[in-house]
C-alpha cells in the first residue's frame, strides 16, 4: 500500500519541495530571465536640428551669464580699490588720532607734576565720551589756547577715524556680496558651456558633417540678406545726396552734417582698423584682449583705440550712444542682438560686422544676419 506524506507548514523532506514553493521558484526564474533579456527603455535621440538649437541656446545663455560675470567683476574691482583707499585713510586717521592723544597726554602729565587742582586733560582722555566732556564750558575756561587746540584736534580726529572705520566696514560687506555674485556668475557660465560641449561630443562624424552643412547654408543666407541691406543703404545714400544738391536752402545744414559725419567716420575708421587686426583671435568669455576677447570686450577695445570710452558690458553699451535705424547704420556703429541684449558686433558696412561670436570660435567678419533678422535688437552710434 502506497504511503502518503502530509505537507505540514514548516516541514521539508530532503530532495523534495512543496508544490507551491516549486511553482513560485519557477515563476521567479522566468521573470528574472525576461528582465535580463528585455532591452532597457531609452529616450528617443534628439534630432540634429534640436541639438543645434539646444547648443545655440546654451551659448546664448552662457554669453548672457558672461555679461553678468563681467559686470560683477568690474564692480568688485572698483569696490576693492575703494576698500583699499578707505583702509589707508583709516590708518592715517588713526595715526593722527594717536598724535593728538600723545599731545593731550603730555598736558595731563604736566598737570600731574605741577599738582594742578583739576587734571582736566587726563579726565578728557579717560572719559567714555570725550565730546560730552568737551562740551562742558567750565573745562574750556581752564584750558590754555594751546591746550584748546590740542583738544579740538583730538576730538576731530576721533570722530573722523570712527566715521572712516564704519565706512570701511560697510564697503567690506558690499565687496563680499559682489565677490559672491562673481563666483555665481562664473559657475553659471561654466555650467552652460560644459552642457553645450557635452551635446556636441555626442554627435557622430556624419552628424557633425551635416551640422556643418546646415551652418554653411545659414551663412550663405545671411550674406544674401547683407547684400540686400547694402543695396538699400547705397540707394538711400544716393537719394539723400541728390536731394541735398537740389536744395539750395539746405547748404548750411548740409555742411554741418558733413562735418559731424566726417568726425564720426574718422573715429569709426580707427575702431574698425583695430577690430580687423584682432580677426583670428579666440573668443574667451570675460576677456578684453589683447590675446582674446568676448563680444563686448572687443567692441570696448575697438572704440578705445579711437579715443572713445565704452562701458564693459553689452547692456550698458547699448545705452552709450544714439539709437539709429538699421537702414541708417554706418560703419563703426554697434549692432546688438537678442531680447536680453547679450551680444554685440561692430558694423563695418555692407551688412557686415566684426565680432567675437561664441566659445570655440574666433573673431571674424560676418553678416549681421548670422542668426536671422529677428535676432537683431538695435543699432547704436557710440560717438
Amino acid at each position: 500500500m502506497a504511503s502518503h506524506r502530509k505537507w505540514l507548514p514548516g516541514t521539508r523532506v530532503a530532495g523534495i519541495r512543496p508544490p507551491a514553493l516549486a511553482t513560485a521558484a519557477l515563476t521567479s526564474v522566468a521573470l528574472l530571465s525576461q528582465t535580463a533579456t528585455a532591452a532597457p527603455s531609452e529616450e528617443p535621440k534628439p534630432s540634429l536640428e534640436e541639438v543645434e538649437k539646444k547648443v545655440d541656446d546654451l551659448y546664448r545663455q552662457a554669453e548672457s551669464a558672461t555679461d553678468k560675470y563681467n559686470a560683477a567683476k568690474e564692480k568688485t574691482s572698483k569696490q576693492r580699490k575703494q576698500v583699499d583707499t578707505l583702509l589707508d585713510d583709516v590708518a592715517k586717521r588713526t595715526e593722527k588720532l594717536n598724535t593728538a592723544r600723545e599731545e593731550l597726554g603730555s598736558f595731563a602729565a604736566a598737570q600731574y607734576r605741577t599738582g594742578a587742582a583739576a587734571p582736566d586733560t587726563a579726565s578728557l582722555l579717560l572719559a567714555d565720551n570725550p565730546q560730552d566732556y568737551f562740551d562742558q564750558t567750565q573745562l574750556m575756561d581752564r584750558l590754555t589756547t594751546r591746550q584748546k587746540a590740542a583738544v579740538d584736534d583730538y576730538v576731530t580726529e576721533q570722530a573722523a577715524a570712527t566715521e572712516k572705520r564704519t565706512e570701511a566696514s560697510q564697503s567690506l560687506e558690499t565687496l563680499t556680496t559682489s565677490q559672491t555674485a562673481l563666483k555665481t556668475s562664473k559657475a553659471d557660465v561654466q555650467q552652460k558651456l560644459a552642457a553645450a560641449r557635452e551635446l556636441l561630443s555626442q554627435l557622430t562624424a556624419e552628424e557633425k558633417a551635416r551640422l556643418a552643412a546646415i551652418e554653411e547654408e545659414q551663412r550663405k543666407e545671411a550674406e544674401r540678406k547683407a547684400a540686400e541691406l547694402a543695396q538699400q543703404q547705397a540707394a538711400a545714400e544716393a537719394a539723400a545726396k541728390a536731394a541735398a544738391e537740389e536744395s539750395s536752402s539746405s547748404t548750411t545744414t548740409g555742411t554741418t552734417t558733413t562735418t559731424t559725419d566726417s568726425s564720426y567716420a574718422t573715429k569709426a575708421a580707427k575702431a574698425i582698423a583695430f577690430a580687423r587686426a584682432q580677426v583670428g583671435k579666440p573668443y574667451v568669455w570675460g576677456a578684453t584682449g589683447p590675446g582674446s576677447y568676448d563680444c563686448s570686450g572687443l567692441t570696448q577695445a575697438a572704440w578705445k583705440a579711437a579715443g572713445v570710452t565704452l562701458p564693459r558690458v553689452t547692456y550698458d553699451q547699448v545705452n552709450a550712444g544714439t539709437t539709429v535705424a538699421l537702414s541708417d547704420a554706418q560703419p563703426g556703429d554697434l549692432v546688438f542682438f537678442y531680447d536680453d541684449v547679450s551680444h554685440v558686433g561692430l558694423y563695418i558696412g555692407n551688412g557686415m560686422m566684426i565680432h567675437a561670436p561664441k566659445p570655440g570660435a574666433y573673431v571674424r567678419e560676418e553678416s549681421i544676419y548670422y542668426d536671422g533678422e529677428s535676432a537683431i535688437h538695435s543699432v547704436v552710434r557710440p560717438a
